[in-house]
């Protein structure tokens, strides 16, 4: 199948799974439960979504100089919002923004691999730290979860506790697994290689942790103001938990900007913890906003892709 023809696909199955969703959650209710918004609490969202994602473009910046790159705070900001902005319009969720702030680094006259690896590692760390944030959630919620799965609480926590302290660690075993696999010179893991072998390596990857944390919970507090705009009120344990499952989900390359996917976890995650499907479709219909608005805002503030840039990109 050609590209075109599977972004479209793309596009149109998270439309149709937001449809799915609306129909079942009522659209009405959606409707009467927007319409019931408290403006404060929208404002608040929105500042804490802007504040994630600038965090996110320094802590690009961090891991792609400290992988041999130069990239400037103002490059950094402005291909980051633009990249959210192409995320927000292109089929395949977050994989088109990132293709572009690879090829924008590489187009800037950086070395092709260390730029790429820059983006995955980004990706990586954020992803890295959500399903931290997500496990110690499922730890602090076992007594919710466990009735749900069928587990005993106290084994349903000791198990995602055992998981998440392994999961936490992983990174720092990088060195030894790549010299498990010594590889030839010239090969497309000899970013990695150099970066692995250096003395900084374990206070990097600490740093990377520290902010994808900021940014991870920044986001959790948009998608939790958001929810608060409509009247749900949750516990920080209880958004922990949920923030996992809904933004892996919206960054399924499957769809629109997250658009249905992003709704669907967010019924399913937050069913267990007495939030009708309304709410829930409304809370994260409002995250989806808040990155749509960001897209314009970053549009405007630092410029549009040019078309020579966007042309070089070869978006999936």
């Amino acid at each position: 199948m050609k590209r075109p023809r599977k972004a479209l696909l793309r596009g149109l199955l998270g439309l149709a799974l937001l449809g799915i969703v609306l129909a079942l959650a009522d659209p009405a209710r959606v409707m009467t439960t927007f319409r019931q918004a408290n403006p404060g609490w929208l404002l608040f969202g929105l500042a804490a979504g802007i504040a994630s994602n600038a965090i996110s473009a320094l802590r690009w910046r961090a891991l792609a100089r400290w992988l041999g790159t130069e990239l400037s705070p103002r490059d950094a900001q402005r291909w980051y919002f633009q990249s959210m902005g192409l995320n927000a319009l292109l089929p395949g969720a977050v994989v088109g923004g990132d293709v572009y702030r690879a090829v924008m680094l590489r187009k800037a006259g950086q070395n092709a691999l260390a730029s790429t690896w820059s983006v995955i590692l980004d990706r990586a760390s954020g992803l890295w730290m959500l399903c931290v944030i997500g496990g110690f959630g499922v730890v602090l919620c076992a007594g919710v979860l466990g009735a749900v799965t069928h587990l005993a609480p106290a084994w349903l926590a000791a198990l995602a506790l055992a998981a998440t302290l392994a999961w936490l660690v992983l990174p720092w075993l990088l060195p030894r697994v790549l010299r498990l696999f010594p590889g030839r010179r010239g090969g497309w893991f000899d970013p990695l290689r150099a970066v692995a072998d250096r003395p900084d390596f374990a206070a990097q990857v600490a740093t990377q942790a520290l902010m994808s944390a900021v940014v991870q919970i920044l986001s959790a507090t948009a998608l939790a103001a958001g929810a608060l705009a409509l009247g749900v009120r949750l516990s920080p344990a209880v958004w922990a938990f949920a923030v996992a499952p809904i933004f892996l989900m919206a960054a399924l390359p499957v769809s629109v900007g997250g658009w249905g996917t992003r709704e669907a976890a967010a019924v399913a995650s937050l069913a267990p913890f007495g939030v009708a499907p309304a709410a829930a479709v409304g809370a994260a219909m409002i995250y989806g906003l808040y990155g749509l608005l960001q897209g314009a805002l970053g549009a405007l503030a630092f410029g549009l892709p040019s078309s020579q840039s966007s042309e070089s990109a070869p978006f999936p």
